[in-house]
């Protein structure tokens, strides 16, 4: 095990110059917090009664920080309001998670933990593929995902009408895919956006905070669905 990561650093420090490698590490440790405030909303929503009910204005107080994130440039002197910023737009978030966490408990407590490793699994090895693929390989990715996030936004929508489980399947299974290659897409270009002088690290890793949320909410509703079918087969 020692010796595969220090091969794992070796290849790392091979591979990139010293101002990629600053960069990726900041965005990485950016990230490792963005996570850990995440956490911090989902434990409020859990185990206190604070910050309860109120759904809608969580996400719409989100979205606002998100806007505000975006619509403040990094100066290199606002970077701890731009922090600020973006751990606070993913307290809410975990906020927000709450209700699909307490369905998950009253189904298995289990579940939030072991999703919470695969996503974590998934992430590191996708991110870790792209950072070892050669330069730019999966770039040419970003059309198909945006196409396919719009092809995800119109299927979710078409299935408030009409209620179909063959539907929401392919919406679950086809959005955890998405996200997959939104993660190696997104941890590829921003090595491109570095390379290019982007020294915006807390953007970053906003981008791939979303993904990996994003694979997080799909995998505890799978892990739902088969403690759910082992249920059903238990009873029968």
């Amino acid at each position: 095990m020692a010796a595969t990561i220090d091969g794992f650093f070796n290849t790392f420090n091979t591979k990139f110059d010293a101002p990629i490698r600053s960069h990726l590490k900041s965005v990485y440790a950016c990230l490792a917090m963005t996570i850990m405030s995440a956490t911090a909303g989902a434990y409020t929503h859990l185990f206190t009664n604070l910050l309860r009910g109120g759904g809608i204005f969580y996400a719409l107080l989100s979205m606002g920080l998100v806007m505000g994130l975006l619509a403040t440039p990094d100066n290199g002197k606002n970077r701890s309001t731009r922090i600020g910023l973006l751990l606070a737009f993913a307290f809410f978030t975990g906020l927000g998670t709450g209700p699909l966490l307490d369905m998950a408990i009253r189904i298995n407590p289990s579940i939030i933990p072991n999703a919470f490793m695969m996503s974590g699994m998934i992430f590191a090895c996708f991110s870790g593929a792209a950072l070892f693929a050669p330069d730019g390989q999966y770039l040419y990715l970003g059309g198909t995902l945006l196409s396919g996030l719009s092809t995800m936004f119109w299927l979710g929508l078409l299935n408030l009408f009409f209620q179909s489980q063959l539907i929401f399947q392919v919406y679950l299974w086809g959005g955890l895919l998405l996200f997959c290659g939104f993660i190696v897409w997104d941890t590829q270009m921003i090595i491109e956006k570095r390379k290019r002088g982007d020294r915006d690290f807390v953007k970053h890793s906003l981008d791939l905070f979303i993904d990996f949320m994003q694979v997080f909410r799909r995998v505890i509703v799978l892990l739902m669905q088969k403690e759910e079918g082992n249920k059903k087969k238990r009873r029968n």
